[in-house]
């Protein structure tokens, strides 16, 4: 068996083109991603997963952006709304780490049963007075040491559900007043404090089977984004101690400046395992994937033992849980 397509790569709609399907067929990409343009019903949700299996012919993970607040593929009133989790968090005080992981697991359970079965958070990006707007209340709180305990919660969360969990933004976003979805956001401070805040949770959930890049330059390592970066990639994997895969953020925002051919290489090249690319036309998609070509052995192994990662899940009681988590939030359930 060939490895796997260096990609992971999203739809159009709410189900597959006749295009898309043989494209994915050829292309075989490691994995799928979905937007709130796949969501309709659950029975179509159900339906997308299995045309991205099928057109790889084998059990390919699918994973979603399901933070809660302003980043939630799925919308009330179908599926439950959680409120922002900075929000969140300081609802929940003392007892952060036990909400956070209730409301994964409950999130978690929603997502097993679409056949979805990866989730893009953890997000343990470190919180500061700089923090862009984007991500502020997206960020579990101020502390790299409440960060890492509330960041464990959701891992576990997740895991125990069945979902993948991917740790972003590695190795640390938070500390940038530009948004990267537009612009290249620099952190200027040294690397004594990156080790000893942002980069901290990272380190604590070195364990996790992925990853996400951030699209951030760090002056102290050197001037180019993390996820085009030698240096910081080998700062990833040797002093933060990250051994899972490693996928990129969306290749296609604009914080990178080049094609997405370019920028596949060029991130496979620093150290990448796998291209993350979104939201673009056909065309673009199948040039990332002809730029991105097959995994390193390196990447194929790390992304096996991914996949070997996915548990079935432990059995729930939902009205108990709830019922606890409302406890746990003064009678607000969602915070």
């Amino acid at each position: 068996m060939s490895n796997f397509g260096a990609t992971i790569l999203d739809a159009d709609t709410l189900r597959l083109t006749k295009d898309e399907i043989a494209f994915f067929r050829e292309a075989d990409p490691f994995g799928f991603i979905l937007f709130a343009r796949n969501i309709d019903t659950p029975d179509q949700v159900y339906a997308l997963c299995s045309d991205f299996r099928e057109a790889v012919g084998r059990d390919a993970p699918i994973t979603i952006d399901q933070e809660g607040g302003r980043v939630q593929r799925l919308r009330g009133p179908t599926w439950r709304e959680w409120s922002p989790p900075l929000d969140f968090v300081r609802a929940a005080g003392d007892d952060a780490p036990r909400a956070m992981y209730i409301r994964y697991r409950l999130l978690a359970d929603e997502l097993k049963q679409l056949t979805i079965d990866s989730n893009c958070a953890p997000m343990v990006d470190l919180g500061v007075k700089e923090t862009h707007d984007f991500l502020r209340n997206r960020c579990y709180g101020t502390s790299a040491s409440e960060i890492a305990e509330i960041g464990r919660a959701v891992a576990d969360g997740h895991l125990d559900g069945g979902i993948l969990p991917v740790l972003k933004h590695i190795p640390g976003h938070g500390r940038t007043d530009l948004d990267s979805h537009h612009d290249l956001p620099h952190v200027d401070v040294s690397l004594d404090t990156l080790r000893e805040t942002d980069f901290a949770p990272f380190r604590a959930l070195n364990d996790l089977p992925m990853g996400m890049t951030a699209h951030v330059v760090y002056d102290a390592i050197d001037e180019v984004p993390a996820t085009l970066s030698p240096d910081t990639m080998r700062l990833i994997r040797d002093d933060i101690g990250f051994d899972g895969l490693i996928m990129t953020d969306d290749i296609g925002m604009k914080a990178l400046s080049g094609s997405p051919a370019q920028n596949a290489q060029g991130a496979l090249a620093a150290g990448c395992d796998v291209i993350l690319h979104c939201n673009a036309p056909l065309a673009d998609r199948i040039a990332c994937a002809n730029a991105a070509g097959q995994m390193t052995d390196a990447a194929q192994a790390r992304a096996e033992a991914a996949l070997a990662a996915r548990r079935t899940p432990d059995d729930i009681d939902i009205p108990s849980l709830n019922a606890e988590l409302e406890a746990l939030l003064g009678g607000q359930l969602n915070g």
